[in-house]
C-alpha cells in the first residue's frame, strides 16, 4: 500500500513530490518548475523558505536527492528504504531549517521540515539543541499566543483599525497537492496599490490619498491551525471577519488564508475588500484575471458568452420601412412605455427612502432601520451557501423559454415561500410581495485581458474601476403556488417589467448626485435608509465557464458576498464552470434555523425542475 511521500520529498513551495530537485544558494532544494516560476514569473529574488536575498539565481540540481526519491519510487513507496539515505542530509539542513523559521511567512511548511528532519535522524535532536532550537521554538509559540491574545491570528499582522463599513467578502478553496504560497496571487492583486488609495479624516472629511510602498505582511493572514471541524471553522472564521474593523491607514483589501484541509478543499482563502474599492463584478473580474485556465494555465480562464443582443437592455431598435406604418407606431409607443414605467419606479425608489415601508415579517429584523447609517453597532453575519447545477437551470431556462436569472428569481421566490409558510406556521396562501434590492452593474462588458493589462503596466485607464451600480426595486411574491413553474412565469413576467424601464440609470445617477453634492456621510445615511424599508438584499454574477486555477491551485468554489447592509438577509448568485452557488449572508441572531432555509432553495430547484420535465 502507497504511503505518504517523506517531507524532504516535497518541493517547499508546492508541497509536491519532486521530479528535478534543485538546491538555490542558501541550501534550500525545490522543484526546478516551482523555484523558476518563483523567479522568473513572480519576480523574486529571495529564497522562499528562509527569505533570504539572493545574490544569484544559480540552481544547482541536486542529484543525491533525486536518486534517493527514484530509488524510493522504484521500491514502491516504502516509508523504510529512504530513511538511513536521508539522515546525513537531514543533520546538513538542520541548520538553515532553524535559521529561516522565524523570518519565513511559511511557518507552516518550515515547521514541518523541521519536524522531518528530527524524524529522520535521532542524533539531530543532540543538534537541535546545540543550535539553540529550544529558543527558536519558543519566540515562535510566543508569537502565535500573543497574536491570539490580541484577537489576532497566527500570522505576520493581526486585524486593527476602523471599521471597514460595506465590504466584500470572497470565499476561494483550492484543492491542490500542498499549503497556499500567499505571495504570488497577491503580488499581481498588489499591483493596484498606485489605484488603491486611504480613506483618512483631516478637519472630520474623509479624504483619499495615494498608498505607500505595498506591504504584504500587511494584507496576508495565515491560519494554519488544524480544528477538530474544519468546515464550521471555516464558517466561524468568515462570520468573525462580519465584526472586525479594517485599517484605514493602508488599502483595505486582506487575503485570509485558511491553510487547513475542509470535506472538499486543501485550502481556503478568504478575501475581504472594502466596497469601497470596487463593486463585486469589478472585484471579481480582476480576481478572475489573476486566474488561469485549470486545463490550460497558458490561457486565460473562458467566461460564458455574451448576451446576443446588442445595444442596452432597453434599446429598442427601429423597424425597417418594409414593416409598415403599424409597425413604426408599435416603436414609437415603446418608447412611451419606457418613459412610463421609468417615472414609476423612479417615484417609488424615492418614496422608499422617504417613508414607503415592507410590512413587517420574518424576514425583517424589528429594529431594523431604528438607528442611522453610523450609529449602528456591527452585526455578525454568518456565510453559508450551496451549490446547484448550472444545467438544472438551464433546462428550466429552456422548456420555460425564459433567461437564467429569470429562473433564479422564481427558485428565491419558491424558497422564500416554503421557508415562510412553514415558520411562521400561516395557513392562508394570501400573496405577500417582499422587496428588494437588486445591484446591477452597469459597466460595458471588459475583456478578462483588459483586467491582465492594467495589472501589469499598473494603468487603470482602459478599465472601469470602482463602483459602477445601480439599483432595482425587485419584489419576491410570497404564495404556495399547486403549479411551481408558476414562481418562474410570476418572475420572468417582473423581470420583463424592469427591463421596460430605465430605473437602473436614473438610480444610479440619482446616487452619483448625491455623493456630489451632499457628502459620502449624507450618501450613507441615504442608502441605509432606502436598505432598511426593504426585506432583502439580491444579486446574481456571472463567473468563468470552466475550472480555474490560482497561480498553481485549482479553485473548488467561488462564493461571493457582502456584509454592513442592515437587512438581515443578502442573497447572491454565483456561476462557476457547471454550477452555480447560492450564497446567503444572514443575521445569525434572526436565521438561527439557515441550513433549513438553504435546503429549500436546493428542494424548490428540484420541484421546478421536475414540473419543467412534466411540461
Amino acid at each position: 500500500m502507497a504511503t505518504e511521500s517523506p517531507q524532504l520529498f516535497l518541493c517547499p513551495i508546492s508541497m509536491e513530490l519532486m521530479e528535478d530537485p534543485v538546491t538555490v544558494a542558501t541550501g534550500v532544494t525545490y522543484e526546478r518548475r516551482s523555484i523558476e516560476r518563483w523567479f522568473f514569473k513572480y519576480g523574486k529574488a529571495t529564497c522562499p523558505a528562509t527569505m533570504q536575498h539572493l545574490a544569484s539565481f544559480d540552481l544547482t540540481p541536486n542529484h543525491t536527492l533525486k536518486r534517493v526519491i527514484s530509488s524510493w519510487a522504484e521500491r514502491g513507496s516504502s516509508p523504510s528504504s529512504p530513511t538511513d539515505a536521508l539522515a546525513p542530509m537531514a543533520r546538513e539542513r538542520l541548520p538553515s531549517v532553524l535559521t529561516g523559521i522565524e523570518a519565513t511567512p511559511f511557518k507552516v511548511t518550515a515547521l514541518k521540515s523541521l519536524r522531518s528532519c528530527m524524524a529522520l535522524d535521532g542524533a539531530a535532536q543532540g543538534e537541535f539543541v546545540a543550535y539553540d532550537g529550544i529558543q527558536v521554538l519558543s519566540r515562535v509559540m510566543a508569537q502565535a499566543l500573543a497574536e491570539s491574545g490580541a484577537g489576532g491570528d497566527f500570522s505576520a499582522s493581526g486585524r486593527r483599525g476602523a471599521r471597514g463599513g460595506l465590504t466584500c467578502y470572497l470565499p476561494a478553496s483550492g484543492r491542490s497537492g500542498g499549503g497556499l504560497a500567499p505571495a504570488g496571487g497577491v503580488t499581481a492583486l498588489g499591483k493596484r496599490r498606485r489605484s488603491n488609495p486611504l480613506a483618512t479624516k483631516d478637519d472630520d472629511k474623509p479624504r483619499w490619498v495615494r498608498a505607500p510602498a505595498l506591504n504584504l505582511d500587511d494584507h496576508i493572514i495565515v491560519v494554519p491551525s488544524r480544528p477538530d471541524l474544519p468546515d464550521k471553522a471555516v464558517e466561524d472564521y468568515a462570520a468573525s471577519l462580519s465584526t472586525a474593523p479594517m485599517d484605514r491607514s493602508r488599502p483595505m483589501w486582506e487575503f485570509h488564508l485558511l491553510d487547513f484541509p475542509t470535506s472538499n478543499a486543501t485550502s481556503t482563502v478568504v478575501i475581504r475588500v472594502h466596497h469601497s474599492l470596487g463593486d463585486g463584478m469589478s472585484l471579481l473580474t480582476l480576481l478572475m484575471a489573476s486566474t488561469r485556465s485549470a486545463a490550460d494555465p497558458s490561457r486565460l480562464p473562458a467566461m460564458p458568452a455574451p448576451p446576443a443582443r446588442s445595444g442596452d437592455i432597453y434599446a429598442r431598435p427601429r423597424p425597417p420601412t418594409s414593416a409598415g406604418a403599424l409597425a413604426f407606431l408599435a416603436w414609437l409607443w415603446s418608447f412611451v412605455v419606457l418613459a412610463w414605467h421609468t417615472v414609476v419606479d423612479v417615484t417609488l425608489f424615492v418614496a422608499t427612502i422617504a417613508f414607503v415601508r415592507d410590512p413587517q415579517t420574518l424576514f425583517k429584523r424589528a429594529d431594523i432601520g431604528r438607528r442611522g447609517g453610523g450609529g449602528e453597532r456591527p452585526r455578525c453575519k454568518r456565510f453559508v451557501n450551496r451549490s446547484l447545477s448550472l444545467v438544472d437551470v438551464k433546462f428550466v431556462k429552456n422548456a420555460m423559454n425564459c433567461t437564467v436569472n429569470d429562473v433564479l428569481v422564481g427558485v428565491t421566490s419558491a424558497a422564500l415561500s416554503r421557508y415562510y409558510f412553514r415558520r411562521s406556521g400561516d395557513n392562508n396562501t394570501r400573496k405577500i410581495s417582499l422587496r428588494s434590492i437588486l445591484l446591477v452593474n452597469i459597466r460595458p462588458t471588459t475583456s478578462l485581458q483588459a483586467y491582465v493589462d492594467m495589472i501589469e503596466s499598473g494603468n487603470s485607464d482602459g478599465v472601469k474601476w470602482g463602483n459602477q451600480l445601480g439599483y432595482i426595486i425587485l419584489p419576491f411574491h410570497i404564495a404556495m403556488y399547486e403549479d411551481p413553474l408558476q414562481y418562474v412565469r410570476k418572475a420572468k413576467k417582473i423581470v420583463d417589467r424592469k427591463k421596460s424601464s430605465l430605473e437602473v440609470v436614473f438610480t444610479h445617477m440619482l446616487g452619483e448626485v448625491i455623493i456630489k453634492t451632499l457628502g459620502v456621510k449624507a450618501a450613507g445615511v441615504i442608502f441605509h435608509r432606502m436598505i432598511s424599508h426593504t426585506s432583502i438584499s439580491f444579486s446574481n454574477m456571472i463567473g468563468p465557464a470552466e475550472e480555474v486555477e490560482f497561480y498553481g491551485h485549482p479553485v473548488v468554489s467561488i462564493a461571493p458576498s457582502a456584509y454592513g447592509p442592515p437587512e438581515a438577509l443578502t442573497v447572491h448568485y454565483q456561476s462557476y464552470s457547471n454550477t452555480i452557488k447560492v450564497i446567503l449572508a444572514v443575521d445569525e441572531d434572526h436565521f438561527p434555523d439557515h441550513g433549513q432555509l438553504l435546503d429549500d432553495f436546493i428542494e424548490s430547484l428540484c420541484i421546478i425542475k421536475d414540473g419543467a420535465s412534466l411540461k
